[in-house]
Order: structure tokens, then C-alpha cells, then sequence
């Protein structure tokens, strides 16, 4: 298995990988959803060359990730919003950062809490069963090949 080549893989992790595996992607990824769309903002936040964030943010837009979109004429200025495929990567994220708080926050506790707005409580994440609503662990699921 080669990185260029993880697009036509026949695993649905391996062609999500060629799209959003990159560290600088997850991190553009990470920033959309804190509320981030400029070009320089991201490089203000990221503190990497120019080219790379051009070449993260156009491979999210020809991915239908992210939405480029003209908010000035003259110069001409663009931002980056979330598409509706960008928007269903949220749990993907949260679930790293969750993640991270978990095992890399240190003593201090994690940078960021997350408040739930309908009932206004600090949550973690958790992964549960769409068809019965049980919470879902690694050893709770067993994997199957598809009917073709």
C-alpha cells in the first residue's frame, strides 16, 4: 500500500486517509470547526509555509471538505467553510480531541471544553449504536465483509 495510491484502495479508512491523514489537513479541519475560514488566519494559527496551506485547502475543496467562497472583489478574498461533507467529519474530530484530552492534556486538564447547548453540560463524546442506542466500545463490535 503506497501513500499516493490509498484513493483506490478497497477500504473506506484507507481513501478517508488520502483525504483528511494529513497532520496539516486535521489541524485545518480542527480550526474550521473553532470558527477559522481565512487563508491567513489559518496561517496565523498554524505557523506553516503558505504553500502548504494552499495545498491542504485545495485538495479539501476538490474533496467537497471544504467550500471556497468570495467574500471580496477587489482584492480578490476568499474563505473556507465547512460543505455538508465537511460538516459530517465533527465526530471524527471530537473524537480526537477527545482523545488527546484524555491521554495528552497533562495536568492541567484539556485546553478546550466542549458544552453541550440544549442542556448546557460539559460532555465527552460516545460512540453509540444507531439502531438501539447502546453506547459502542471496540469489543462490542464485529466486523463483517458487505454483501456486493
Amino acid at each position: 500500500m503506497q501513500w499516493r495510491n490509498l484513493a483506490s484502495e478497497p477500504c473506506s479508512v484507507a481513501r478517508a486517509v488520502a483525504v483528511i491523514g494529513d497532520r496539516w489537513a486535521l489541524l485545518i479541519l480542527r480550526d474550521c470547526f473553532l470558527g477559522v475560514r481565512r487563508f491567513e488566519a489559518f496561517q496565523r494559527r498554524l505557523g506553516i509555509s503558505r504553500t502548504i496551506i494552499a495545498d491542504r485547502l485545495k485538495l479539501l475543496v476538490d474533496e467537497g471538505v471544504l467550500a471556497r467562497i468570495a467574500y471580496q472583489e477587489r482584492p480578490p478574498r476568499h474563505e473556507y467553510r465547512l460543505t455538508e461533507k465537511g460538516m459530517a467529519l465533527y465526530p471524527a474530530i471530537l473524537a480526537l480531541a477527545d482523545w488527546g484530552d484524555r491521554f495528552y492534556a497533562g495536568e492541567d486538564g484539556p485546553p478546550l471544553l466542549r458544552r453541550h447547548k440544549a442542556c448546557g453540560c460539559d460532555f465527552h463524546p460516545v460512540t453509540a449504536c444507531s439502531a438501539c442506542g447502546d453506547p459502542v466500545h471496540a469489543r462490542d463490535v464485529e466486523v463483517r465483509e458487505a454483501a456486493v
